[in-house]
């Protein structure tokens, strides 16, 4: 295995994507953002060399399907393309995998943990190694997010910016799956404050408590929370509710 090699091969597949499209670079830092913290996690785990350098590869292909994305539909969201499903296909069914990786002893963890790295619940994963690497990559993924929702556009993120996400509310039925500590289920967001939410409900399905402490030494919660000047009542209300948990569950967790 290659991780630098694997990097400039992946830099010449972004040749074919335009690079100033701020959806398309949003994808790129993120997917060296994972890449990091993929390396930040399995460190922190004391993994050895061989599950460090898989994790990190893991990280660097499993948005690979994105890209085509935002090619195509200009969104991020999952009802116009399964961008986990489209990147094991043209890594797996079209061979592209190849061109990042000569060796096949990992495919089959590479193929699983790219597979499921968005699922809503991580389930039916088999083998000690591949649920290892499914969690990893759930981690980082998440982590990284926490990174983008605090640095990037709001309204490259969510399509509208932050003062009208602020002005919004919260539908009853996200905020009864929030409380139940549930992630978000896409099909229940109906407001963009639901969106806001569902991001902050990532911390319900965090794997390792080493991801956990990345999250409370870089206060990930709060400032997430605090990014929305939050001018509707109910919605301030709410997220103060929200704040207060958050804290509690990472705090013990």
């Amino acid at each position: 295995m290659d991780l630098q090699y694997a990097k400039r091969q992946f830099e010449q597949y972004l040749d074919n994507y335009d690079r100033a499209d701020d959806k398309v670079r949003l994808k790129i830092v993120h997917t060296y953002g994972v890449t990091e913290c993929s390396r930040q996690i399995t460190g922190r785990m004391g993994l050895c060399e061989e599950d460090r350098e898989l994790a990190q590869l893991i990280g660097l292909l499993h948005d690979i399907g994105r890209f085509e994305q935002i090619k195509r539909f200009d969104s991020f969201e999952s009802d116009v393309m399964d961008h986990a499903a489209f990147g094991v296909r043209i890594l797996f069914e079209e061979g592209m995998i190849r061109q990042f990786v000569k060796e096949e002893a990992w495919d089959d963890i590479i193929r699983t943990a790219i597979a499921r790295h968005s699922d809503f619940k991580l389930q039916g994963v088999s083998g000690e190694r591949a649920l290892l690497h499914a969690k990893i990559i759930r981690d980082a993924d998440k982590l990284d997010n926490c990174r983008v929702k605090i640095v990037d556009s709001v309204e490259t993120i969510i399509g509208v910016t932050a003062e009208e996400v602020g002005r919004d509310q919260i539908s009853p039925e996200v905020m009864e799956q929030f409380l139940r500590k549930e992630s978000i289920l896409s099909s229940a967001r109906k407001t963009k404050m639901d969106y806001w939410l569902s991001y902050l409900a990532y911390f319900f399905d965090i794997n390792f408590s080493e991801t956990l402490d990345i999250i409370r030494e870089k206060r990930y919660a709060e400032r997430i929370i605090d990014r929305i000047p939050y001018s509707d009542p109910k919605t301030a209300g709410e997220m103060e509710k929200v704040r207060k948990m958050l804290g509690v569950y990472i705090g013990e967790k």
